[in-house]
């Protein structure tokens, strides 16, 4: 029976080694999860390695999806990831990323591109945002988009309310960039990015939810319908100062705050970058660790985005999972030393009462020998 209950301790040891050795890594790849949750560019590094590990094709197959879209600049960021984690690429298919990214660059394209900008006033690249920003900072944009909602607000139909605060708040932050002598033209250029991401239907539904809100605060609606009433794109002047007496500046901290977080973004990932992160972005707390990612990955933006979704930014899923590993990895890791403990009582207890034993047979013989003397003797 002892050795039975030997036996039965060392079984344990060796069950729960087996089962800690299959848990461990899990385990140890949830902790650092976990632990890198409120940093994006650590969690989104953790994060790549399982989705490169699971297909090591996963790069160049984007890669080529992204040419085939004509998207030279997520092609690049690709090529960008590549080269930080060493994944070699086929000359050729570097070569087409390499024309792509140089027509894409061209002269005649950027000027292309910013007069459509600076015309439609919707911008999905640097060249096209250029004319945008160009189009607000002259408030052309701004008063055509307060006008125009403006008068849908004021006839009753259906208004876009986010476009039309943005708007507002964009011929507000205007004034302060002239004041300031650029100082406030981040702002402007984040702000108008969010009003163009709107326009392409590109604005994250739980960020527009939140933007339209605050939208909605920083604007005196009966004072702007009145102002539109009486503006006109003709009468800049005139329009402006309208429009700017119904901005609430004391409400709008908020959009500010959003407006340089999408610089920020736009900085370090480009325009098409930040573009992506208002796609997925579910609040302005995105948007900042999005600007966090950026300000991290730089080029890489961009590729890790398309990679992981919203997931490069937070925890989106799954940490119940990983909290089991951990809390399996705990009971497993419990269940090992409390078998140590146990062989160990054992394997004491065994040699103990061995010695024991041993004490009570010498004892003994010697006291037979001490009756055979005294026998002898008498």
């Amino acid at each position: 029976m002892k050795w039975l209950r030997i036996s039965s301790a060392l079984a344990g040891i060796a069950a729960c080694s087996l089962l800690l050795a299959q848990v461990a890594p899990h385990a140890r790849e949830a902790g650092a999860v976990l632990a890198a949750q409120d940093d994006p560019a650590a969690l989104s590094e953790l994060e790549l390695d399982a989705a490169l590990a699971r297909d090591e094709h996963l790069v160049q197959d984007n890669i080529e999806a992204a040419l085939k879209a004509g998207d030279a600049d997520l092609a690049d960021s690709f090529v960008a990831l590549a080269r930080d984690r060493n994944i070699a690429l086929p000359d050729d298919l570097l070569s087409r990323v390499g024309d792509a990214v140089k027509s894409e660059n061209s002269t005649s394209h950027f000027a292309k591109r910013f007069a459509t900008g600076l015309v439609t006033g919707n911008a999905d690249d640097v060249a096209s945002l250029s004319g945008t920003v160009a189009g607000d900072l002259f408030v052309i944009g701004d008063i055509r988009d307060v006008v125009r909602e403006g008068k849908h607000l004021a006839m009753g139909e259906d208004t876009d309310r986010l476009v039309l605060g943005l708007a507002t708040a964009g011929l507000a932050v205007t004034a302060v960039t002239y004041m300031s002598a650029g100082g406030a033209a981040p702002v402007r250029a984040g702000l108008t990015l969010v009003k163009d991401a709107r326009k392409v239907g590109r604005l994250g539904e739980g960020l527009a939810a939140w933007a339209g809100r605050s939208a909605r605060e920083v604007v005196d609606t009966p004072m702007l319908q009145n102002a539109v009433a009486k503006g006109s794109v003709l009468r800049p002047g005139e329009t402006v100062s309208a429009i700017k007496a119904a901005f609430r500046v004391e409400k709008a901290g908020a959009l500010v705050r959003l407006g340089k977080d999408v610089t920020r973004v736009a900085e370090k990932s480009g325009t098409r970058g930040a573009m992506d992160s208002l796609r997925i972005a579910e609040g302005p707390k995105d948007v900042a660790r999005a600007a966090r990612l950026a300000e991290a990955q730089g080029g890489k933006t961009r590729a890790i985005m398309k990679l992981l979704g919203r997931g490069a930014l937070l925890l989106v899923g799954g940490a119940f999972d990983l909290t089991l590993w951990l809390f399996g990895a705990a009971l497993t890791l419990f269940g090992l030393l409390s078998s140590i403990k146990a062989t160990t009582e054992r394997l004491t207890q065994a040699w103990c009462d061995r010695k024991r034993a041993r004490r009570l047979r010498r004892a003994q013989l010697a006291a037979e020998a001490a009756l055979a003397n005294t026998a002898a003797t008498a």
